[in-house]
C-alpha cells in the first residue's frame, strides 16, 4: 500500500485546444491524448504507479456549449452528461483506482506467484497497464485535468462478467456504472473478471491482488454464482448448498482478517420469461444460499437477484431485451442501459441497508419495479466496440 510520503506529486494538464498538452503524444513515463479519437470523444492518459487518485476536471468552453461524460480505465463511468453553457466553467472530481498485474513475490519455497494471471485480451485493456486513462465523450468541453494521489476507503468488487469492467461496447456491467452513483469520498476497485468463479478468482491470483491492497475500513462486495453453478465446468463447479457456501465463508473471513467489511451480492437472473411474463429461475438456489449465509455471518446482503427479476418483469418481454448486450440476443450480459439499472439497484440497496456507506450514494431514489426508460439514461457510448461476447456466456 502506498503511504502518504511515497505518493507521487500532483499533476495538472491543460487540455484546451492548442495547448502543449493537447498536442503531446502519449509516451511511457509521460502523458497525452491517445490516438483514435474523433468527433465523439478522445482518450487522455498519464503514466502513474498503481494506486488511488483524485481526478478533478474543469469543463466548459468559451465558444460553445458542452455535454461531457467521463469514463476511466476500462469504461468505468465517472461523470454522466455534465452540460455546460457557452462561457461556463464547472469543476467535478472523482476517485479512480489503477493497478498492474504485479504481486509482491512470495518468499522462497512458498506457494504463490509474481503476477495476476490475465489473458491476452486483458493485456490490451486499460485496466492493467501502467497509466491512468480518461475517456471524454459526447460533446466534450474539457479545459484541464488535475490528478493527485489519495488514500480513501475502497469498495472492492469480486465477481464475474455481470460485475466486471467490460472493455468494449455494447457490453457493460453494473460494476463499471457504480462509480457514477457514488461521491468522491470513496473509490471503487473493480477486480471482477468475465468467466470467473470463486475458485478461479483465487487460482488466477485475483483475490491475492485484491487483498494485497485492502486496508482496515474498506469494503468487499462478493458476487459469484453464474459460472460456479456450471456442472460442465468440473474444476470450478460448486454445489449451492455446500461448496458454494464454504467458499463464500472463506472470502468473508479473508476480508475480516484485514479489518474490511464483507458484503454478499446475489447474482442477477438471466432474461428468460415464462408464458405469464415472469422470469424463470436459474440461479435461485445460489441466491437463497447467499441470503441464508448473510444472516448466519451477520453481513449485509445486496439482493440483486430479486431486484433484477423485478426490473426485467417491469420492462416486460418486449422491452427487456433493450437492456441486454448484442441487441438483446445475449440473455445474461447487459448493455449500458441494463448495467445502469442494475447498478442503480445496488446503489439503492447500499443506501437503505448499509448506513456506513449510505452517505456516499448520490443517485436519486430507485425503485426496481419502476425502472426509467432507456432514453432517460442515454449513456454516451465509448470509442471501442467489439462483437465478441464476454467470457462465460
Amino acid at each position: 500500500m502506498l503511504t502518504a510520503t511515497a505518493l507521487p506529486a500532483v499533476q495538472s494538464f491543460d487540455l484546451r485546444a492548442g495547448s502543449a498538452e493537447w498536442r503531446h503524444p502519449y509516451v511511457h513515463g509521460g502523458h497525452g491524448v491517445e490516438p483514435g479519437g474523433g468527433a465523439q470523444g478522445f482518450l487522455f492518459s498519464a503514466a502513474l504507479p498503481e494506486g488511488d487518485y483524485r481526478v478533478t476536471v474543469r469543463l466548459g468552453d468559451a465558444r460553445q456549449t458542452g455535454d461531457t461524460s467521463v469514463k476511466a480505465e476500462a469504461r468505468r463511468l465517472m461523470l454522466n452528461h455534465i452540460v455546460t453553457r457557452r462561457g461556463e466553467s464547472v469543476e467535478r472530481s472523482f476517485l479512480v483506482n489503477i493497478r498492474t498485474p504485479a504481486l509482491t513475490p512470495p518468499p522462497p519455497n512458498a506457494p504463490g506467484g509474481r503476477a495476476v494471471r490475465i489473458d491476452a485480451r486483458e493485456a490490451q485493456e486499460a485496466t492493467w497497464d501502467e497509466k491512468l486513462t480518461l475517456e471524454f465523450l459526447g460533446r466534450p468541453a474539457v479545459q484541464s485535468v488535475r490528478i493527485e494521489p489519495v488514500i480513501a476507503p475502497t469498495l472492492f468488487l469480486a465477481g464475474d462478467s455481470t460485475v466486471t469492467d467490460q472493455y468494449a461496447e455494447p457490453a457493460a456491467s453494473w460494476g463499471q456504472m457504480l462509480p457514477a452513483m457514488l461521491d468522491d469520498g470513496i473509490v471503487v476497485a473493480n477486480h471482477a473478471k468475465s468467466g470467473a468463479t470463486l475458485k478461479s478468482f483465487l487460482t488466477d491470483l485475483r483475490l491475492d491482488k485484491l487483498l494485497a491492497r485492502m486496508k482496515p475500513g474498506d469494503w468487499l462486495f462478493i458476487q459469484f454464482g453464474h459460472n460456479d453453478q456450471k456442472k460442465e465446468w468440473p474444476q470450478t463447479y460448486l454445489d449451492a448448498g455446500t461448496g458454494y457456501v464454504a467458499w463464500l465463508r472463506a472470502y468473508i473471513a479473508e476480508a475480516r482478517r484485514r479489518g474490511a467489511h464483507p458484503v454478499l451480492v446475489t447474482s442477477p437472473e438471466r432474461r428468460n420469461f415464462d408464458a405469464q411474463g415472469k422470469i424463470l429461475d436459474t440461479l435461485g438456489a445460489y441466491a437463497a444460499a447467499a441470503r441464508k449465509l448473510a444472516v448466519e455471518e451477520q453481513v449485509p446482503l445486496i439482493d440483486l437477484n430479486a431486484d433484477s427479476r423485478a426490473i426485467y418483469e417491469a420492462l416486460g418481454p418486449a422491452v427487456a431485451p433493450t437492456a441486454f448486450n448484442d441487441g438483446g440476443k445475449d440473455r445474461t450480459h447487459h448493455d449500458n442501459y441494463g448495467a445502469w439499472l442494475l447498478a442503480s439497484a445496488v446503489a439503492e440497496r447500499i443506501r437503505m441497508q448499509i448506513p456506513a456507506l449510505a452517505t456516499h450514494v448520490t443517485m436519486p431514489a430507485f425503485t426496481p419495479n419502476r425502472p426509467p426508460a432507456a432514453d432517460a439514461i442515454a449513456i454516451a457510448p465509448s470509442l471501442i466496440r467489439s462483437d465478441q461476447r464476454p467470457a462465460g456466456n
